[in-house]
């Protein structure tokens, strides 16, 4: 069976520097795969390229068999490779339902005139998303903040937020960009819990990028490890974690840094 994605010798240079090399590797249907490697190992320089923000300079990125590489990103979010970001700041300024209900639009039916004029295709958007909204904030356990104004939510509800953001557009893959960022230790397992429901209960293939080293190691099917740009190791968590290149390289200490 092919892959979902396939990331396929991938090269990104920027003049003189290389910031990633010659990286390949799979992602499989229903799958957490997980992204690591120390700052500057081009992690989200990979992220930007499997999502198309950043064009290739040489490799390609697959998605169902079609290449996906170098296309507008809102074409690669349409055929349903999504990307969360660090940071939920577009939509601060709107309650968390408004900003689910802004997400929908990526899939909307109405074309701009018809929202401008009012058309039956944009009123039955309108109720769709509505529904959806609260359909989806009520399976993230979030009905009760639906009101709340994003700029107002603590740090775990804000990533959970970005979450509900990337669901709200329909994916088939979603990248996590730092998803357990700033998040103390509860915070942390409840955001475990959050995207392994979205995956067993939306079936949402998901790839993140992450520091939070125990959190990786709880929840990933298979990690691969960057290192100045370079693919170092790839595996499941197990093996990761008794890989010498990445002990040295990265993890440090396999009892200290991963937390086991």
């Amino acid at each position: 069976m092919t892959p979902l994605l396939q990331i396929r010798n991938v090269t990104k240079k920027y003049g003189g520097l290389t910031a990633n090399n010659d990286i390949s590797f799979d992602v499989s249907e229903n799958e957490i795969l997980s992204v690591i490697g120390p700052n500057g190992a081009g992690k989200s320089t990979l992220f930007k390229m499997i999502s198309s923000f950043v064009p290739t300079t040489s490799g390609e990125v697959l998605f169902g068999g079609e290449r996906i590489s170098n296309l507008k990103p809102h074409v690669v979010a349409r055929k349903g490779v999504v990307r969360t970001f660090q940071e939920t700041t577009i939509f601060k300024s709107m309650t968390v339902r408004e900003s689910v209900i802004v997400a929908q639009h990526l899939r909307a039916k109405a074309s701009l005139g018809g929202y401008f004029w009012g058309s039956k295709a944009a009123k039955d958007d309108v109720v769709s998303f509505g529904k959806y909204a609260d359909e989806l904030l009520e399976f993230l356990g979030m009905s009760e903040i639906s009101d709340e104004l994003a700029s107002n939510l603590p740090q775990g509800n804000l990533r959970a937020l970005g979450v509900a953001i990337g669901l709200a557009t329909g994916p088939k893959v979603l990248l996590l960009d730092e998803p357990f960022a700033g998040m103390n230790h509860d915070e942390t397992m409840r955001m475990v819990e959050l995207v392994r429901s979205v995956r067993d209960a939306r079936g949402v293939t998901v790839l993140l990028v992450e520091h939070d080293m125990p959190a990786v190691m709880t929840i990933s099917d298979r990690i691969v490890v960057l290192n100045f740009g370079e693919k170092i190791a790839e595996g499941t968590p197990s093996e990761i974690q008794n890989n010498e290149k990445v002990i040295e390289a990265y993890l440090g200490s396999a009892d200290d840094e991963i937390g086991m």
